[in-house]
């Protein structure tokens, strides 16, 4: 029932994880209008219960990466993780520092990379709609009915007392 306002309407989680702001401000001039992220439909959010799509900047460092698996874990399902810029993909040039971990994809699975050092808000436009594709089959995925004691058949839909009974007889014998 909800797959179609999804699919119309996501709404978008903006994360820092301890970057140079350089991507932060491509996101932001992504969703201005001269770029207009906002014709998919996105709405930028600050609450993670309700947001589909996390967008990630920067590397993770020892204090943004518990807050990072917090808000992951309070997005309900289905979700999908962009990491915009380098720093978030691989760790940058920060990667040897003292305080930072690595790339976001050591803590939380990554549906999206959006490589650049800042990236470009086409770029991070592209990368949104490539998440959008991903989110539309996520959620195909769990709304699909699943069957308790495997596929029914024609013959299981009605049942046959009779039979049952004769089967229930042999049994017993």
């Amino acid at each position: 029932m909800f797959e179609k306002f999804r699919k119309k309407s996501p709404w978008i989680l903006h994360y820092n994880a301890g970057s140079c702001n350089g991507c932060d401000i491509e996101i932001l001039a992504s969703l201005a209008p001269k770029y207009d992220l906002e014709r998919f439909g996105i709405i930028n959010t600050g609450n993670p219960k309700q947001s589909d799509i996390l967008l990630v900047t920067g590397p993770v460092t020892l204090k943004s990466r518990e807050r990072l698996v917090e808000l992951y874990s309070q997005m309900p399902e289905p979700k999908v993780v962009v990491a915009i810029g380098v720093c978030t993909c691989t760790g940058g040039v920060f990667r040897k520092m003292y305080n930072v971990k690595a790339g976001v994809d050591r803590y939380v699975p990554v549906d999206v990379y959006v490589p650049g050092c800042a990236s470009s808000p086409d770029q991070i436009i592209d990368g949104v709609v490539q998440a959008l594709a991903i989110l539309e089959e996520k959620s195909k995925d769990i709304e699909k009915p699943k069957r308790l004691f495997g596929e029914l058949t024609n013959n299981s839909i009605f049942t046959n007392r009779r039979e049952m009974a004769k089967k229930i007889k042999h049994e017993k014998n």
